[in-house]
C-alpha cells in the first residue's frame, strides 16, 4: 500500500526495458536472425546506460 506512490528510478526503468528486449530477442532468435541481431544490440546498450548510472 505504502510503494502505491513510490516513483521508479531510471536504473528501474531501464532495467525493465533491458529485460523486455532480452525476451524479444530469445523470440526472435530461432525465426529471424537479423531482427534478433538489433534486439541483442539495442539490449547491450540499455545495459551500459545501466552501469554508466550505477557507477
Amino acid at each position: 500500500m505504502f510503494g502505491l506512490f513510490k516513483k521508479t528510478s531510471e536504473i528501474d526503468k531501464l532495467q525493465k526495458q533491458y529485460e523486455k528486449l532480452m525476451a524479444d530477442w530469445h523470440k526472435l532468435s530461432t525465426t529471424n536472425r537479423a531482427a534478433s541481431d538489433e534486439k541483442y544490440s539495442e539490449a547491450e546498450k540499455v545495459l551500459t546506460k545501466i552501469e554508466a548510472l550505477k557507477s
